[in-house]
């Protein structure tokens, strides 16, 4: 009943991009993209888990994924505006194909070991190559679909973000408990069929070739951002709301120590806080939010908190998965409002430059999050930094209210002129 609730809003929400070819093959290519990355992230944390049995070895994982963001977040947004937008995401793709066949022919003793080393050095090359596919990827949207219809088709990408994830990862981990060598071949196929799909897509508008690269030119993405408060306000809570908030690389810990489940236990409570996103991308594709989007914003944060901290005290595997679901619905109104804001108040010829930015601050809340979860964890241990977390995210929620009241005071999403 559940999934035919989510189709049918999904079916209402869009009727008017139905016919908007190039938008259901990004939104196909988003679905790929997000599932070979889903599920090559949980082959590699169970496998570096089985491997060292550290929980601080899982947080290296998201740092060794988040560093090249910091590292090239200025480079990126660049490429993505002087370069056509597909070939950056194609060639992206084909790196992630290839790392992923490295660990896959590792596994069947094809003239190597999977070995803890390996599997940093490979985090590290998806990690370049999340740099540069990120804002190229979110820039393509708005050249193809109208500014009247880019909230409703923010809030279908999400779905096919949140389906992925709710579907991959427990194909990935009941894979991986046959054997890790499909999980990795799959991964790889997913990204291969991807890149086909992002080269059938419209090209992309760039800068003239005459137009010199400059530090000023590198630097203009951030010093937009840093004018509006509004935008600048709702990426960095994400940022650490996430940054504290975040549990995922601490599932491995909570699948096999806590909540004593295998492999296949570890793909659901993956898939969890995407199930909930999922129904409430369904929901907002039907009802768009329209008025009082700062405290609507906010709240969800808030809610985030709450659902991490109760995730964190559980012992039970059902109210596990509730709170992760909880947790993931919460998450995406913040994703949607964001995504909106950002993508709509920006100029074309700098949305590459933008959204890597944009993308550093979701890289920090998701990959350094997770290597702050696996610091704490170690310190502290499992729960108590998860719990500890939640209430991080929540003292964030009251500073940012105080910080950024223009934000919290917001009240369209959309303003007039540009949904004229």
């Amino acid at each position: 009943m559940a999934a035919t609730a989510v189709l049918s809003l999904m079916n209402d929400a869009s009727a008017s991009l139905r016919h908007c070819r190039p938008f259901w093959q990004f939104w196909s290519a988003r679905v790929l993209l997000t599932a070979g990355f889903q599920i090559l992230t949980v082959a590699i944390g169970w496998q570096v888990y089985a491997l060292t049995g550290s929980a601080l070895d899982l947080g290296l994982v998201g740092l060794l994924q988040f560093l090249p963001r910091v590292l090239l977040v200025l480079v990126t947004g660049v490429v993505s505006d002087r370069f056509d937008r597909r070939r950056v995401v194609a060639i992206s793709l084909a790196i992630q194909a290839l790392a992923a066949s490295v660990l896959l022919l590792g596994n069947l003793g094809m003239g190597w070991q999977v070995s803890r080393e390996l599997i940093f050095a490979l985090s590290v090359v998806v990690g370049c190559c999340r740099a540069f596919d990120m804002p190229a990827m979110q820039s393509l949207l708005p050249n193809i679909v109208p500014a009247s219809l880019l909230g409703q088709a923010i809030a279908m990408a999400a779905s096919a973000n949140e389906a992925a994830t709710i579907i991959a990862p427990a194909l990935g981990g009941f894979l991986y408990a046959v054997g890790a060598e499909l999980t990795y071949g799959l991964a790889a196929a997913c990204f291969l069929a991807c890149l086909v799909l992002v080269s059938l897509l419209p090209s992309s508008r760039v800068l003239p070739t005459g137009q010199r690269v400059s530090l000023d030119s590198l630097l203009l993405g951030v010093r937009f951002i840093r004018s509006r408060p509004d935008i600048l306000g709702a990426i960095s809570l994400d940022l650490f709301a996430v940054l504290l908030g975040g549990a995922t690389a601490l599932l491995p810990v909570f699948a096999r120590d806590i909540l004593l489940t295998g492999p296949w236990g570890l793909g659901l409570l993956r898939s969890a806080p995407a199930a909930g996103a999922l129904l409430m991308s369904a929901w907002l594709m039907r009802h768009p939010i329209r008025r009082r989007s700062g405290h609507i914003m906010f709240a969800a944060v808030a809610v985030f908190g709450l659902a991490t901290i109760l995730f964190g005290l559980s012992r039970s595997f059902p109210l596990s998965l509730l709170a992760l679901m909880l947790l993931g619905s919460a998450d995406v109104i913040s994703v949607v409002i964001r995504g909106t804001l950002v993508q709509l108040e920006t100029p074309d010829d700098m949305r590459g430059r933008v959204n890597s930015v944009n993308s550093l601050f979701i890289g920090a809340s998701n990959q350094l999050g997770e290597f702050e979860s696996g610091v704490t964890a170690a310190w502290l241990g499992t729960v108590p930094a998860v719990v500890l977390g939640g209430a991080g995210t929540l003292l964030v929620v009251l500073l940012w209210m105080r910080w950024f009241p223009q934000l919290a005071r917001r009240d369209q999403l959309v303003s007039s002129h540009e949904t004229a």
